[in-house]
């Protein structure tokens, strides 16, 4: 699933060739996704396209009359084409724009979503979202206060939307291991310090990610083609068997929550 380093590059890649150009129509080829797409969207004509943003890892697309939300689901993308581009059979929808481009969502699982909202402030899917990683609003303070009395396994936790959003499995690892903190260590066990260190280290492993284009994963394509590179930065997700960075030893894996978790036994001790 694309994480939110790689839909914020979606995000910036896509800006320069809608923001500021007019929607002239937008093609659904299925309406059937995650959840059906919203018929409001099929009747956009002419609308002029005022900013880009992201709501967790939602795109959403300002225009004169209201927001377009879009979620990648487990394997979408967008990329921007020309109107002659060959059209994929996972090629689902396209916004078509007065500047000549199209902006092409693919997704051979269907499990994205492309829905329409008025008011992104009352949108039902943002209600009961925490605050965004990269704010001011999270910091160590509040994930400290946040995490009094649970017995949450931790990556659990800081992977919980109604915590903080868009800290996704591959990251939550790299954080963890980062910190030197067991994916499994009850979320109420951390103390202020822990609890610091951890809300920093999320910033900080996020901003890198962004700044270098998103993880590369086998079902992300940035806009205009090319691949992120922080994939080869990554020191313990996906390396089961290997050594440790720091201290040599063999990294193990198991699930936590349904997901793999990688963990250096030496350094991350329960």
């Amino acid at each position: 699933m694309p994480e939110l380093p790689e839909v914020e590059t979606a995000k910036n890649g896509i800006a320069p060739y809608l923001n500021g150009f007019y929607i002239e129509k937008i093609i659904v080829r299925q309406p059937k996704l995650r959840w059906p797409v919203s018929p409001e969207l099929a009747r956009i004509s002419h609308q002029k396209v005022t900013a880009l943003s992201r709501r967790a890892k939602y795109l959403i697309i300002h225009t004169e009359q209201g927001y377009i939300v879009g979620h990648l689901g487990m394997s979408g993308s967008v990329r921007i084409v020309p109107p002659d581009a060959a059209v994929d059979k996972h090629d689902h929808l396209d916004i078509v724009m007065s500047n000549g481009k199209i902006m092409r969502y693919n997704d051979p699982r269907r499990f994205g979503a492309w829905l329409w909202t008025e008011n992104p402030d009352e949108f039902h899917l943002f209600a009961k979202l925490g605050p965004e990683p990269l704010s001011d609003g999270f910091n160590g303070d509040y994930l400290f206060k946040k995490s009094r009395k649970k017995l949450t396994a931790l990556k659990s936790f800081i992977m919980d939307n109604a915590v903080v959003v868009g800290v996704g499995n591959i990251y939550a690892n790299e954080v963890l291991f980062q910190c030197g903190l067991h994916p499994e260590k009850p979320a109420g066990k951390i103390t202020k310090n822990q609890a610091a260190l951890l809300a920093e280290t999320i910033k900080k492993e996020l901003v890198r990610a962004i700044a270098q284009g998103g993880t590369t994963l086998k079902d992300f394509l940035q806009p205009d083609g090319r691949p992120g590179y922080f994939v080869q930065e990554l020191q313990i997700y996906g390396k089961k068997g290997e050594n440790c960075p720091k201290c040599g030893q063999k990294i193990e894996s198991f699930l936590v929550g349904q997901r793999n978790s990688y963990v250096c036994p030496h350094c991350q001790k329960k």
